[in-house]
């Protein structure tokens, strides 16, 4: 596996567990803690979002 793939899993799995968080922050959680999962899917989103954009950069 060369680096550009590593980071199209690692932005694959963080797409997936920040769907996952956001899910739980929607569908389990009704009070406050729902919008704290939510925000941190959100912000696992853009995390994949720079992982996406590294490849062929590094």
């Amino acid at each position: 596996m060369n680096k550009n793939t590593v980071l199209a899993w690692a932005t694959f799995i963080m797409i997936i567990v920040g769907l996952a968080l956001i899910a739980l922050g929607a569908f389990r959680y009704d009070d406050v803690a729902g919008w704290g999962f939510a925000s941190v899917g959100i912000g696992f989103f853009a995390i994949a979002w720079v992982f996406n954009a590294l490849k062929g950069r590094v």
